[in-house]
Order: C-alpha cells, then structure tokens, then sequence
C-alpha cells in the first residue's frame, strides 16, 4: 500500500454494539489479556515462512522470556490482590480474580502451543543442518567428548542434593531450572529422590563435534542422566523429570528508607526469594517426585503447568547461531548521517546548522555515544547532565560521563533504580560514576524518572550555549540495534531551558515552572495531550479537516483513550500504531468509528513514541503539531513517573516524523495486524508473487531526512511530504 492508497482507504465499517458495551467498563479491553494477544503475535512470528528460521526460533524463545516476565510482575500482583481478597475491578469491570482464571486459561494455550512451533522448527532446523541430539542418538564417539565437557565444566558446579528429613529441600531461584530423580540404590534396593539444581552459569545446550556440515547439540538435561552414576554412585535412576519456576519479581521499598541504594540491595534479595507464583514440570512426572516437588514449593493446582516437550522455551536463544547467516536476517549496517559525516564526524558543529532527528537502528546509535564522548574530551564543554534508566553493563554512556567528570568537568547522572531488572547493574553503574567523582542522584521514591535527556553546556564566543538529546529509547547501545527510536538533537534555548528545568525538578523536588516546548508528566503531560485531542475535536465540528496519527508501545490510560473515544465522536480522523497492549476499542458505532488501530511485529521492535495533531489541515500536513515522547499511553507512564513529550518545530525535522515515518508505518502492510472491534488481530497474509509493503525495508533503504548532508540523497519514494 502506498502512502496515496492509505490516505485514500476508509475507515472500516463501523459494527453496532448493545449500550453497555458502549457507555460502560466494556468500552475497555482487559490490559492483561492484551498483553497475552501481543505475546500470541510474537509467537505467530515464529511460524512466519517470512521470516529466516533462526530468527522464528528467536521469535519463539522471545515469547517465553516475555510470558515469564509477564508472570513475575503482573501475575504477581494481581495474585496478590486475589489472595487479599480485594476485588476492586480493572477498567474493564475485572476483579482480579476474574482476571486470573481468563490469564491462567489463555497462557496455558499459549505455552502448549509454544511447544507445537518448537516441534515444528526443530525439524526445519535437522533439514538445515542443526540438530538437537537425545541420549539415544549419540555416536560411540561422543562419550569421550562428553566426558570431558561433564568433568571439566559441569561437574564442579552443580551441586546434587539428597530429599529427606536430613536434607531440606533446596531454595530454587527464579527462572531456575532442575532436574528431579527418582533412585533406588543397587545394594539393597534403598529409594532415594534427589535434585540437580542447574546454576544458570552452565549452558543448557552441549555443542557436540560436527558430522560434517551438521551442528549438533545435547540438552544439558540429558547429559546429567548420562552421568547420574558419577554423581550419585550404585544409584540407578528409576524416574525422573525437569522442572523450572517462576517467583514474584515485583519489589517493594520501604517509603523511609535511609539510603536508597542499600534499601534496593536488600530488595534485589528479596526478589530472588519471592514466592513461586508458576511451576512448570515435565508431563507424565513420577507422582512422588511431583508431590514432593509441589508439596515444597506451596504452589496450588492453578500454578502447575504439565509441560510434553521443552522446559524453558526461553533458553532456545542459545541455538539462534551467528555463524548461520544464511538462517539469519540479511546483515544490515545502520547508517552514519550525512551532515555529520559534512563536518567531519564534528557533533556540535552538526547540531548547530540545524535541528537533527536519528531513527535508530537505521541511523547508528553511535552518533549519541559521540556526543557524549566529544563533549567529555572538548575543553570548552563545562557540564553534562544525563538520564540512565536502562543502559548496557559495560555502557560507553558511562564511561564518558567518567572521562568527563576525571576531566573536571561538571557531571550529573539521574540515575533511575526502580528500571525493572536492571535494578542490579544501575547500582553498580551509580557506584562506578561517583568513584569518578560525578554527582549521581536518583530522582524520587515514589516515581521513576523514565525521560530520555542529556545537556551538555558549552562554552561558545562568550556565552553559553546548550546542546540537548531528547529521546524515546534508553541509553543502551545493544538494544539500539534492533528497537526504533528517535534521537532528537537541538541547541535550541529554549529546549535547553526546558531540560534543565527537568533536571533540577528531579535533583531538587521543585516542580518546574514556565516550561516553553515540553510537557512532563506527571505535572501537565496527560493534560495536555487531552487538550490537543479535544483541540483536534473542535477543528473537525467547525468543518475544518481534523487528523490525529500515534504510535506507542501501549494505551491502557482510560482519561486518555476516553478523549480519543470523543475526538472520533466529534469527527476526528484518528490512526494508531500500537505495538503491544491496547485497551482501546476501535470501530464501533457511536463510540469509535472514526479509529483505527493497528499492531507492527517484525524485524525490529517498535519503541517509538509519536504523536501529531492536523492543526486544522489533514495530515501529513506542514501545519501539523508534531511530538514525540518517552511515555506510552498508561497510568503509570502518565500519573507516576517522570516523562517528556517534546514538540518537534523544525520543518525538516516535522516531514520526517510524519511523512516519512508515520506514513510509512501506517503503509506497512507485511508486519503489520489490524484490530478488530472484538479485541481480535489479523494480518494481511500475501498472495503468490505478492510483496506487501515493509515499512522495515523501507526505513534500512532510504535516509533520515533531516540527517541528509550537502550532497543530498535519493528522494523517499512514494512517501513525501505532501502540502495541505
């Protein structure tokens, strides 16, 4: 579909619900169940014949590190709840009870068929020279190799541990995996059960010699009943079975706590030791290995799932091998912008000629590692001020922000603790920059600092001047590689203004006053993106063409999705992207017919959070106001935490926001799942011969606008700016 055909299709047509389901909770969709429908779409990527067979296998292993995350956290609060016996409902009506049993239900059919798309790819991998070998199908050969393996790398870790009243049973952490065995003793016929917790340090794949152009691997499991007899000697192993568990991740912080970062070290342990909230345990398990095994874990029948197949989906990642590139997506090298490549790989003299947008991955991350680095090694940049809520563990972000602050440079780093699971290293990353001597403060207890800033204060014929980073991603040079984002660089004073105010809201608690192109939450952020809507709404009753075009990872915010639902109401024309949980209900009579929402799954993970309005014009439009933002669309993005929304006003900058990378996500039609008033998702799926529209392709073929140089570029085809 080109960007004219889009422009050009209707809205779909609108269906007639009963008045309930328009006026009350059922004008809602359930966040968790939602989440589930995203994670099915994950799944479905890994049964794509689209897509290259190692990264389905990624796809799969993707979905079930999402699906255990999605139990540590939202499953264990809202059992939690349960167990409290509070009933408040969600948005939806829900109690959370009522939400559970559904959870429960639609993750078991997510999990079971996990393991049919395993199956299935497992003998495409065989086809394609990549084989999972059993205890049954090793060669002669391979014990000598094996016992080596065993003895030198697997053996002095594990630690192989008696079930009796002598013998508590072991603390198994969460995600962690263990083998349970049911023996008797040659001797005298003497039962024992035992356990091999498996440290997470140990592979859980055994890469085996190659048989010819084959790869081979044993599941580590399999090596362990191979060795059973070293381990626990004149033994003989009569049953056994895997099984692996999940515990509540959610942490809680004392509201007085002394020193944050010791109080976040102590809750970081009692993570580790939450409560099991999921088992899942080979189907077919011995019954008194099984009683034993739940009977010490206190986990109820409602948490046990019996699994035929692969335990721990998650670890497959370790079979996505990079060697294979012919299984793998074709290479792709992000691109270095042309204006700054103009000026000699200069940042600063890049920013001044004018406003600079990179869409990372397709313009490399580099560029913001560069501007960190320039600034700590120019002897005329005086400060730094930066944002770090989720960033790599040996991050180049700090290192600089080191080398700045040895170099005498003035250095502050907000350091966000709360970033879930990656509380650990954030501490040692705050550790690292104050040994440096970097002032590092962590913004408030009760709300996360979520926002994308960097300012770095040069000194410029006399004065001062401020160069600003807005982004929509975190500072973390690995996940830049494959999540889209935006990086917005300015010296624009006011915008530097702005940030700065940010800063020393959050160093210093007073909330900002006369913030001139930026709106934070949770002080005026939802207010105004209400305002805007309602905006938009009186644009389209005085007859004037009215447009509103989003993307975002999630839209739960029912003040929100209510001003959306009375924008379509009033004639607006709205469009949105959502990649994951959204809990609006698109085209229904009377409540949104005038809304279209749509999911992208594919090669890249959509991150991007974009908002433009028509002003009076139908969009794309030079008119439009255009935005972008750290906060999805939720509750906790909107009324808790601190984040940005930045108004775009360069008109390169604009164009390429909305003509070149809205209207090419709204074009995409080959990744690309189209809601359905009923919740459901569908996607286009091609005829023979037919070549859907890649807006992923598209943006790895054609430049940035704004980071095009003096030498120009090729014109984005079929999606240009267009006049009103």
């Amino acid at each position: 579909m080109t960007q004219a055909d889009f422009l050009k299709a209707p809205f779909p047509a609108a269906v007639e619900l009963p008045p309930e389901e328009v006026d009350g909770p059922k004008r809602f969709f359930n966040r968790e169940l939602s989440w589930l429908g995203f994670n099915w779409r994950v799944l479905e990527e890994a049964e794509n014949p689209k897509v290259p067979l190692l990264e389905r296998l990624r796809f799969l292993s993707i979905s079930a590190t999402n699906l255990d995350e999605f139990y540590t956290v939202r499953v264990a609060g809202l059992r939690e709840l349960a167990h409290a016996g509070n009933e408040t409902p969600a948005a939806d009506g829900l109690s959370p009870s009522e939400q559970l049993v559904l959870i429960n239900a639609d993750a078991r059919s997510l999990m079971e068929h996990q393991q049919v798309v395993w199956n299935a790819l497992r003998s495409e991998m065989e086809t394609a020279g990549i084989v999972l070998e059993t205890s049954e199908t090793l060669r002669d050969e391979d014990r000598a190799h094996l016992d080596e393996i065993f003895l030198s790398n697997v053996f002095p870790v594990l630690s192989p541990l008696a079930i009796d009243p002598a013998h508590p049973f072991p603390f198994i952490p969460n995600t962690g995996y263990a083998l349970a065995l049911q023996m008797k003793r040659s001797s005298d016929r003497q039962e024992l059960k035992a356990l091999l917790p498996i440290p997470h340090q140990i592979d859980r794949f055994v890469a085996l010699p190659d048989v010819g152009e084959t790869r081979r691997f044993l599941p580590l499991e399999e090596l362990l009943l191979l060795y059973v007899g070293v381990l626990f000697p004149g033994y003989k192993v009569t049953g056994h079975c895997s099984f692996r568990v999940l515990r509540d991740s959610d942490l809680e912080v004392e509201d007085e706590a002394e020193d944050l970062v010791r109080e976040f070290e102590v809750a970081l342990k009692r993570r580790r030791r939450g409560e099991v909230i999921r088992l899942s345990i080979s189907a077919n398990a011995p019954q008194p290995l099984q009683k034993v095994i739940v009977d010490e874990l206190h986990v109820g029948e409602s948490e046990v799932i019996e699994l035929s197949g692969m335990i721990g989906v998650a670890d497959l990642k370790e079979l996505v091998l990079d060697d294979r590139r012919d299984l793998l997506w074709p290479s792709f090298t992000p691109r270095v912008p042309e204006r700054v490549q103009d000026h000699d790989g200069d940042m600063f003299a890049a920013i001044r000629q004018k406003d600079m947008l990179l869409h990372h991955p397709y313009e490399t991350f580099d560029m913001v590692i560069r501007f960190l680095n320039q600034a700590a090694a120019d002897p005329d940049v005086l400060a730094i001020k930066q944002t770090l809520y989720r960033t790599s563990t040996e991050s180049p972000i700090v290192t600089a922000l080191c080398e700045a602050a040895e170099a005498g440079k003035s250095v502050t780093a907000l350091v966000e603790l709360k970033a879930r699971f990656d509380e650990a290293a954030n501490i040692r990353q705050s550790r690292r920059l104050e040994r440096a001597g970097a002032h590092v403060i962590y913004g408030f207890l009760n709300w996360k600092t979520h926002a994308k800033i960097s300012t770095v204060v040069r000194r410029e014929g006399g004065k001062l001047v401020t160069y600003t980073h807005y982004g929509t991603g975190n500072y973390h040079p690995i996940t830049a590689r494959i999540y889209t984002d935006l990086s917005f660089f300015t010296c624009d004073t006011a915008l530097g203004r702005d940030a700065t105010k940010v800063f020393n809201y959050v160093g210093g608690y007073a909330p900002p006053e006369g913030l001139e192109n930026l709106a934070i939450s949770p002080h005026g952020l939802k207010s105004r993106l209400i305002e805007l809507m309602e905006k938009e709404g009186d644009n389209a009753e005085a007859g004037k063409p009215a447009a509103i075009w989003a993307k975002m990872n999630s839209v739960i915010e029912p003040d929100v999705i209510d001003a959306l639902y009375r924008a379509s109401q009033r004639g607006v024309k709205i469009s949105l992207v959502i990649r994951g949980i959204c809990g609006l209900r698109p085209g229904i009579k009377g409540l949104s017919e005038n809304i279209r929402v749509k999911s992208i799954v594919g090669r890249f993970l959509e991150h991007s959070r974009i908002v433009c309005f028509g002003n009076g014009a139908s969009l794309p439009s030079k008119k439009a106001r255009v935005f972008m933002s750290s906060a999805d669309w939720m509750g906790r993005n909107l009324n808790r935490r601190i984040e940005t929304l930045v108004e775009c006003t360069n008109a390169t900058v604009k164009a390429q926001i909305v003509s070149q990378i809205m209207a090419a996500n709204l074009a995409d039609e080959a990744q690309s799942w189209v809601m359905a008033p009923d919740g459901k998702f569908t996607r286009e799926i091609p005829q023979d011969g037919q070549q859907l529209f890649n807006c992923h392709r598209f943006f790895m073929e054609n430049p940035s606008l704004s980071g095009r140089g003096s030498a120009g570029a090729a014109d984005v085809p079929e999606l240009t700016h267009t006049e009103d």
